[in-house]
């Protein structure tokens, strides 16, 4: 039983290593030059010529020095502004939704809930066209609303919540009507405080998905001072040439935040998690 256990966790050690090393390269090679880069004498910079040193803060104070051709701090407010927006829209239309469809009975409320699951079998790239289309009419192309409203309809966001609010006992609601509350004072005061982990951990996923999302803003944004960060990384790779040393430092720019919030709010992810599993 012991060795089993040890296998497993060497096991589960080697996965996090081929997980995290793509990132500690990336962290690494953004204090290299180019040419270091390119040639890859080694995992960690080589000093190239006597004059040079082995690591180089060149890449970074390029991108910070630079705003008028490196707008990142611009990117970095449109990122935040697009990313807090949406995770708060997303938190209030999808618990609004899945209580209604756990709590009030609805007629045909359970048709309904399996429509809104099975779209998520739905690739997002085939809506590409008729929301670009549907924006385009509401005028919002180039605009942040088209990145912070569609997402709102997202049905990840009603399935978790769905599952957690079927797993509070119905006696707390109960108690809550016989105390004069209506059902959205039940829904302000009893459901949401309860369901802290759920919101926590649907939060964390779309604030972190909206972040890391390229395609969204790359189709419905044209001007690059309204680029989001993962774009204008992207500005970098050109159809000529790359600049791999100014692409991997703004990769750590824009990985970094995520990965801070991630190591402090991580309980709470895997906490929603779990407490959030499949429940009739």
């Amino acid at each position: 039983m012991r060795t089993r256990r040890v296998i497993l966790e060497l096991l589960m050690l080697l996965a996090a290593i081929l997980f995290v090393l793509p990132v500690v390269m990336i962290f690494i090679a953004s204090f290299k030059r180019d040419a270091d880069i390119i040639r890859f004498l080694g995992f960690l910079p080589k000093r190239l010529t006597a004059e040079d040193y082995r690591w180089t803060l060149d890449n970074f104070r390029h991108i910070f020095e630079n705003p008028e051709e490196v707008p990142v701090f611009r990117w970095l407010f449109n990122s935040t502004i697009i990313s807090t927006a949406t995770t708060i829209l997303v938190l209030a239309v999808d618990s609004l939704a899945a209580y209604a469809l756990s709590r009030l009975k609805l007629p045909g409320g359970k048709v309904v809930f399996a429509l809104i699951v099975a779209t998520l079998r739905v690739p997002g790239q085939i809506l590409l066209v008729p929301v670009y289309l549907i924006l385009n009419r509401l005028g919002w192309i180039d605009s942040p609303l088209a990145l912070i409203i569609p997402p709102a309809s997202a049905a990840f966001g009603v399935f978790l919540l769905h599952q957690f609010f079927k797993g509070i006992p119905k006696e707390l609601e109960e108690a809550a009507e016989l105390d004069g509350c209506s059902k959205l004072q039940t829904y302000w005061h009893v459901m949401l405080p309860l369901s802290r982990p759920a919101l926590a951990t649907l939060g964390i996923l779309t604030f972190v998905g909206s972040w890391n999302d390229f395609l969204g803003p790359l189709v419905f944004l044209d001007s690059v001072e309204k680029y989001t960060l993962p774009v204008g990384v992207g500005l970098f790779q050109g159809s000529y040439a790359s600049e791999y040393g100014l692409t991997l430092a703004a990769s750590v720019v824009c990985t970094a935040p995520m990965l801070i919030a991630f190591l402090l709010l991580q309980r709470h992810i895997i906490e929603g998690i779990s407490m959030a599993g499949l429940k009739e």
